[in-house]
């Protein structure tokens, strides 16, 4: 029998959000400008949320998006992401979810574990570059930092040609610091556990600086000296954001909309770890 955040019925329309989701996200969100001219009446948020979940579930491409589910156009919510994106709507609504499990005392701050995943990048741009696993083709990387348990702490995009340890201290930086209990907010982390693409003795001692120690797999050694067993919530975290389609493949040749659906899984994968735990 399976056991996880998953396990309860699989919701067969993921796309639909629930109220109680939408009193997370919805005062999150930035005051729509005046409209200048006259039209159409502005399509709801809601529902242009909608339609982007059902982008981002299915990998179907904006153009396609059916109108007759009453999400508005592709263009319409393709602009929608973007202006929440750069608003930091994902980032702030992270933050809120992880005050909600570190309230509740499910956040596991005793260990962290690193990892990156290549994916194939369907056009080139920025935060792309030739991958060394797929003969030089155009690819990206989502690169991730979780917690013992697997809840996603950080995420970032990078080109699919990026060494993994160069994004080993910007993700430590992004974690966000996280409120909840009595005392200052944590952000720092007790061991952060990597695999031998992490091996570097610089980065050892920049994450010592940082007061995290770190047990990195050292190249030439022995199976044992780095993750071992714990490292398997990070490639399942890594798996459930690939469930998402859209994720899959890049097919967005603007990096920061690959960002931004990027942004928005890891707070759906953060809401699930919130509705089995707290």
């Amino acid at each position: 029998m399976l056991v996880g955040p998953f396990v309860a019925k699989r919701n067969s329309r993921p796309w639909i959000v629930s109220d109680e989701l939408w009193s997370l996200i919805e005062p999150l969100l930035p005051v729509p400008a005046p409209k200048l001219v006259v039209g159409r009446p502005r399509v709801p948020d809601r529902q242009a949320l909608c339609g982007i979940l059902f982008v981002l579930h299915t990998g179907i491409q904006w153009e396609y998006l059916p109108q007759e589910l009453g999400f508005g156009s592709g263009m319409t919510c393709w602009r929608r992401l973007a202006a929440w994106n750069e608003a930091g709507v994902w980032d702030q609504l992270h933050l809120v979810l992880l005050k909600k499990l570190r309230s509740a005392k499910q956040l596991d701050w005793s260990r962290a574990v690193i990892d990156s995943s290549h994916v194939r990048a369907a056009r080139r741009g920025p935060k792309s570059g030739p991958s060394p696993v797929d003969r030089a083709r155009p690819g990206s990387k989502h690169h991730v930092l979780v917690d013992g348990q697997g809840i996603p702490l950080a995420v970032s995009l990078t080109g699919g040609n990026r060494n993994d340890v160069t994004q080993l201290m910007p993700l430590l930086a992004k974690i966000p610091a996280v409120a909840g209990l009595v005392g200052r907010p944590r952000r720092r982390l007790d061991v952060l556990l990597a695999d031998r693409g992490y091996d570097h003795d610089e980065y050892r001692r920049l994450v010592w600086a940082q007061g995290i120690k770190p047990v990195i797999a050292r190249r030439g050694v022995l199976h044992g000296s780095g993750p071992g067993v714990h490292r398997w919530v990070v490639e399942r975290t890594i798996a459930w954001l690939h469930g998402f389609r859209r994720l899959r493949v890049r097919w967005e040749r603007r990096d920061d909309i690959h960002e931004a659906f990027l942004g928005l899984a890891t707070c759906l994968i953060t809401h699930r770890h919130v509705q089995r735990l707290c």
